[in-house]
């Protein structure tokens, strides 16, 4: 057995297939002073046909996984419009008069040799992006075809030194039992499309093998705990079928319990609501058992463009959203970018801490045009069904205020015009730095509900960026005093009388379900495939016994405590004797 990493969970059994490096030769090259124009032609014709190559991608690729993944070719299109890469590529054509095929290797060598010496491993995949894009640029540059993979219908285990997002955009899922890559980490764009796409991956196995593994060897890989067995004996092979038996058999139990209603056996109910960021994803969720959505991150809609949506076309996609749902909620949260999510169209300035700078409520604040554009289209929007309406980064009582001042404006000229909308529409604040938390009691006075978005909580509470892989390790979502703010923040919500709910990723996170049913929050908004494990253990675990834990884990005094309590309460849990068919009317009420 080999130890690698897991990057995407499931276990794969077949015949490895391993994958060519996709890179070319490219001799030295040189040019005549007088082919200078037509070498910048032959650059700039290979430059449009590779984002146009990419932009159909994405067009394909977004039927599969959904809206959010495919921004990973965002960052493609980006490099191949960014002056500092590009002008890198042109001087050496016009300095040193080479061609622009060797122009462009250099340029990706230099970038690559750059991030790779940096000590950081969100770099480290970044480079892997620009040798991605470069190595595309460069096979229009050279008319040398795509590396195919095998065409029988076989399917086979891939095994690659690095993949790149365009290698996996061509993957025909059906085909690929699992992935294994000698290099790459959990935090790479390839790792994150092959969890979308539901396939088993195995990252980092290289200095763990002694022998190169070779296409038509037999492999076993299980990407939830990364293990990988090369060669494996008829014992271990069944041993692991077994284990992916009772994995599929898992996946059907959970499927029967999509319409049973999330209650406590002891009455508590936590509404189960999906993060979504396009229509493609309200139906993944409406299958996977989501009763309403506890999150629409609609800066989606104003990506993938060259200028900002207009009202009408926002009203449209809100309007269907609320439609879809009927009378179940919908919480639309107002344009959250800034940080790590940038428009083409809409310059930011260069900002040493992206992350504490101009973004979120922020930018709508400041741009009072655009924000009040939005509002506009969801108070439309709300007249079709229950919609509810949600501010980012609030850290004062002041910027509710503001933003509550522009909505009724919004509101004012709706009612000029003669537009019908929602007039009580319920306005959410998110939760999400420590100031938030100190204020809950004022913010309370002046909204309808909280959401705790516990990614940026964490974040900012532990001052660690878990995107760096230096003090990643330091990023503990059940830190004791993570635990204390959300204590703070729902205690803060219930005296007040509102609402209370959960959007970030421990909101998914079925081993942290006692936290929120011993704080007593109304509801968790997470990832669609995690909605039914967390119902699962819903169905068994009382709130009078979650309360008790939630006492014990508040005198804990390191993470490791914490954990090992919620590990000891998990593992007792009562399992329900037997899960039902299918819901009863009078579960569905």
């Amino acid at each position: 057995m080999i130890q690698g990493i897991g990057a995407s969970a499931g276990i794969a059994i077949g015949k490895a297939f391993v994958l060519p490096n996709w890179e070319w030769d490219v001799p030295e090259q040189k040019i005549d002073v007088t082919d200078l124009a037509k070498e910048f032609d032959r650059l700039y014709e290979g430059i449009k046909t590779s984002k146009d190559e990419i932009e159909q991608m994405k067009g394909e690729l977004r039927e599969v996984v959904g809206t959010a993944e495919t921004h990973i070719f965002d960052a493609h299109l980006a490099i191949l419009d960014d002056p500092i890469f590009m002008n890198e590529v042109q001087g050496i054509i016009q300095r040193q008069y080479k061609a622009a095929e060797v122009a462009v290797k250099e340029a990706i060598d230099h970038f690559v040799t750059m991030f790779d010496l940096l000590d950081d491993e969100y770099m480290k995949e970044r480079a892997l992006d620009i040798k991605d894009v470069g190595n595309r640029l460069l096979k229009h540059l050279l008319g040398a075809p795509e590396i195919t993979l095998p065409t029988d219908t076989q399917p086979f285990i891939l095994v690659a030194k690095e993949l790149s997002p365009s290698q996996l955009a061509h993957l025909n899922p059906s085909h690929v039992l699992g992935i294994v890559t000698l290099a790459g980490s959990t935090i790479s764009h390839s790792a994150i499309m092959a969890r979308a796409l539901g396939i088993p991956l195995v990252v980092g196995v290289e200095a763990k093998l002694n022998d190169p593994i070779q296409t038509g060897d037999s492999l076993i890989i299980d990407g939830a705990k990364g293990e990988m067995i090369v060669r494996p004996s008829k014992l271990v092979v069944d041993r692991y079928k077994s284990r992916r038996s009772n994995q599929l058999e898992e996946k059907k139990k959970l499927h029967r319990i999509a319409g049973i209603k999330p209650v406590t056996p002891d009455g508590k109910t936590i509404e189960l609501a999906a993060n979504i960021s396009s229509l493609k994803e309200l139906e993944v969720a409406l299958r996977a058992g989501a009763a309403e959505v506890g999150l629409f991150r609609t800066e989606f809609l104003y990506m993938d463009r060259t200028s900002f949506p207009e009202e009408q076309e926002q009203f449209e996609v809100y309007k269907t959203v609320a439609q879809k749902l009927g009378s179940n909620p919908v919480i639309i949260r107002t344009l959250d970018i800034g940080g790590d999510k940038h428009l083409d169209y809409f310059e930011i300035p260069e900002e040493d801490n992206p992350f504490l700078g101009y973004r979120a409520i922020r930018i709508s604040l400041d741009r009072q045009d655009l924000f009040k554009t939005q509002l506009r289209a969801i108070l439309r929007a709300s007249h079709y069904g229950h919609v509810k309406l949600m501010f980012p980064l609030i850290s004062s009582v002041d910027e509710v205020k503001k933003a509550k001042d522009i909505l009724e404006e919004a509101k004012q000229e709706l009612r000029r015009e003669g537009l019908p909308y929602r007039e009580n529409i319920e306005v959410g604040v998110m939760i999400e730095v420590p100031a938030a938390v100190m204020i809950a009691d004022l913010l309370a006075e002046e909204v309808d509900f909280f959401s705790i978005g516990t990614n940026d909580l964490v974040q900012f509470a532990l001052a660690v960026d878990r995107m760096n892989d230096q003090i990643s390790h330091l990023y503990e979502p059940c830190h004791p005093a993570v635990l204390r703010l959300l204590k703070m923040t729902v205690d803060a919500a219930k005296r007040k009388g509102i609402q209370v709910g959960v959007c970030g990723e421990l909101a998914g996170d079925a081993r942290a379900l006692p936290i929120w049913l011993g704080l007593d929050v109304d509801e968790l908004s997470m990832s669609s495939h995690t909605i039914l494990q967390v119902k699962e253990r819903l169905l068994c675990t009382k709130q009078e016994d979650s309360r008790r834990l939630l006492d014990d884990l508040l005198k804990c005094r390191t993470s490791q405590e914490i954990y090992n309590e919620l590990s000891r309460f998990n593992t007792s849990a009562e399992q329900p004797k037997e899960i039902p068919q299918a819901a009863s009317p009078a579960q569905m009420d």
